[in-house]
């Protein structure tokens, strides 16, 4: 990989930020909203419930953060992509000598900020307006937020290669993806409470461990590491699947001569 490359694809992305401040609301407006939500949601059950299920809604704060953090990620791969569809930079993306895992480090990158961005105003938030403190997750948070972010990537190459395939037609799945697994990932709620049919389907997916392992962290100040090892290999399959589907997606679309009609569509 040449680092130059990478650093200049993520230049590019951040002058965009950069000159037209309204992609920002983006990045804080919505994750706002759902965080005001679901923090009133916290403080009308608190104040109406004993006081051990008022401690366990505070789960849902910490699952919202989260959750943010592998949407963020997701969306930072695709919506870099159709950034590049949208202001017809495309063909000169893929002109140049660009090799294709360059590009995807450059999503990642910028996947990487716009996380950073987005966390931080939530953590702050949440830490002002609801007493909640997601350090409390301790240097756990570390190995959570490293694996959500990575399948988060894993999703943002599957949106794009979908896209790719199907044309411009399919640009929602770059935000409906993540939503499709959401219901069996446990975000909000243990997998032992979901329907007996779906709970084994919660565990092919990298971010069930993740979620578990955090209620157990707020619960009880430590979880199992036989969820991170879980999470960190269903995380290598995906990634590789994801990885191997995207490139192979890519290279079809530029054999056919796809590519120039997707970018000037």
């Amino acid at each position: 990989m040449n680092f130059n490359v990478i650093s200049a694809l993520v230049m590019r992305y951040l002058f965009l930020y950069q000159r037209t401040p309204m992609r920002l609301v983006e990045l804080v407006f919505w994750p706002l909203v759902d965080l005001v939500i679901w923090g009133n949601v916290t403080v009308f059950i608190q104040k109406n419930s004993d006081e051990k299920f008022a401690s366990f809604v505070l789960f849902f704060l910490g699952a919202m953060i989260l959750w943010d953090v592998l949407f963020r990620a997701q969306q930072g791969v695709a919506i870099s992509f159709l950034e590049d569809v949208w202001t017809r930079n495309l063909l000169n993306v893929f002109v140049a000598p660009v090799r294709t895992v360059e590009y995807l480090s450059a999503t990642y990158a910028v996947g990487f900020l716009r996380i950073l961005v987005t966390c931080l105003v939530m953590s702050l938030v949440s830490w002002l307006g609801y007493n909640f403190n997601v350090f409390q997750l301790q240097w756990w948070l570390l190995p959570f937020f490293v694996n959500l972010m990575i399948f988060g990537w894993s999703l943002g190459m599957i949106s794009t290669a979908l896209i790719l395939r199907w044309g411009q037609a399919a640009e929602s799945l770059a935000w409906a993806v993540p939503f499709f697994i959401q219901p069996f990932v446990a975000v909000f709620y243990p997998v032992q409470n979901m329907p007996a049919w779906s709970q084994p389907f919660a565990w092919f997916f990298p971010a069930t461990p993740i979620f578990e392992g955090m209620r157990q962290v707020m619960a009880t100040g430590t979880t199992s590491w036989s969820l991170l090892g879980l999470s960190f290999g269903l995380n290598l399959v995906y990634l590789t699947l994801a990885g191997l589907l995207f490139g192979r997606v890519l290279n079809l679309t530029r054999k056919r001569g796809l590519l120039t009609k997707f970018a000037t569509q």
